[in-house]
């Protein structure tokens, strides 16, 4: 079939941000499908083009199938009223190419919710793919105005209503598709990249790391959906133990953080910058316990589904996280590492604390999560699910 894959934060590898999007496109791709996939400038991102943009667009062949890229920047660190605009410009962009050109089936994945826009352009059956629940987070995590939420809550209905399929990354998002009216959805969660992640990647550690010191590593936004000032708390009770905690990313929060870790003083955490996944890769297997932080918003518990745990488990790192729901049972299988309450500043350093002083449990925590990456969140299988889900759509 002739698909349309509209992700305005799309990413190869290279880039340092997620990287689903490419596996599942790469898969479809393999089955013989020309694929088209038409994204914006996000920040972090590498669509794998390199020429000059003309007329705010560039595009080329990326590994057997097109990239489309509008000259749109976006990104975690600009606030809501600088990306809505990036939104809608890259929704009426990429509405002229579902318009323009003839496909077989669109898949609109969001977020941002507008990419529902271009797919109910088009002339072709589109699938709905769920990565976060709009407007149901941003409601939950407040400061976003009334008519804004209205205009969410109507265009998430009427995307799940109209498609002929909606694919959610989990069980929470998919019973809000249902209740929405989504005819058939598909439950694919996030999986672990085997390749990329785990203990065949040579590791590496930042120079302001000790050689006595354990790391632990947060890679992610730096936003404040993910509640990191607990973990600066927690590592200003940790002075002394010999941990260091490595914040890896960028967002609207990076500023704060960076303001804190020098007014109080905190040479036990050190700021990076966001680096390409392969990169990254030999700073997870160079460290030894991975965190995962979300502020304490109940919404969170089976409403999201973090690509960095899949991360921390295909490293074989254990985890440690303050979610409840699905990454707390991440932590608990095996156990694979250690679920803490949302919010416990004293627990959160209790765990760090007792991984950082136990080698033999940071051992045994690192090979079940390994395993249970292994088992269970293999990406190639669930891009195989992936597959399958659109063609059925099309048939």
């Amino acid at each position: 079939m002739k698909l349309l894959y509209l992700h305005q934060h799309f990413s190869t590898p290279q880039g340092s941000t997620a990287t689903r999007s490419f596996a599942m496109v790469r898969a479809l791709a393999q089955r013989g499908h020309r694929v088209t996939v038409a994204c914006g400038q996000y920040a972090g991102a590498a669509t794998g083009l390199s020429g000059p943009f003309r007329l705010g667009r560039r595009e080329g062949q990326v590994q057997g199938f097109r990239v489309v890229e509008f000259a749109i920047p976006c990104g975690n660190a600009q606030g809501m009223a600088a990306r809505l605009p990036a939104f809608l410009r890259f929704a009426a962009r990429a509405a002229w190419l579902a318009r323009r050109e003839k496909f077989d089936l669109v898949l609109a994945s969001s977020t941002p919710l507008t990419v529902v826009l271009p797919a109910l352009a088009a002339r072709a059956p589109f699938v709905f793919e769920m990565r976060d629940p709009w407007p149901e987070l941003p409601r939950a995590m407040g400061g976003v105005p009334r008519p804004l939420l209205w205009g969410m809550e109507k265009l998430a209905d009427l995307a799940c209503r109209r498609a002929a399929a909606v694919v959610a990354l989990s069980e929470g998002m998919a019973g809000i598709a249902g209740a929405r009216g989504a005819r058939v959805v598909h439950t694919i969660p996030n999986g672990a990249d085997l390749d990329l992640f785990g203990p065949h990647v040579a590791p590496w550690r930042p120079d302001a790391a000790g050689s006595h010191e354990v790391l632990a590593i947060y890679a992610g936004a730096l936003g404040r959906a993910n509640g990191l000032d607990l973990a600066l708390d927690a590592m200003a009770l940790l002075r002394g133990v010999p941990l260091r905690l490595l914040l890896v990313g960028e967002g609207g929060q990076a500023a704060h953080l960076a303001a804190r870790i020098a007014a109080e003083g905190l040479s036990n955490v050190t700021l990076l910058p966001p680096m390409p996944k392969r990169r990254l890769a030999g700073l997870f297997a160079g460290s030894q316990i991975g965190l995962h932080l979300l502020a304490d918003v109940p919404a969170f518990a089976e409403l999201t589904a973090p690509n960095k745990i899949m991360d921390i488990l295909a490293a074989g790192l254990p985890l440690v996280t303050n979610a409840p729901g699905h990454a707390a049972r991440c932590a608990e299988a095996g156990p694979s590492g250690i679920a803490v309450p949302p919010g416990d500043v004293h627990a959160l350093a209790g765990a760090l604390r007792d991984l950082a002083t136990s080698p033999g449990r940071r051992q045994s925590m690192g090979a079940a999560a390994r395993g249970q990456a292994l088992r269970r969140w293999d990406r190639r299988l669930h891009a195989t699910h992936f597959c399958d889900a659109l063609e059925a759509a099309l048939a």
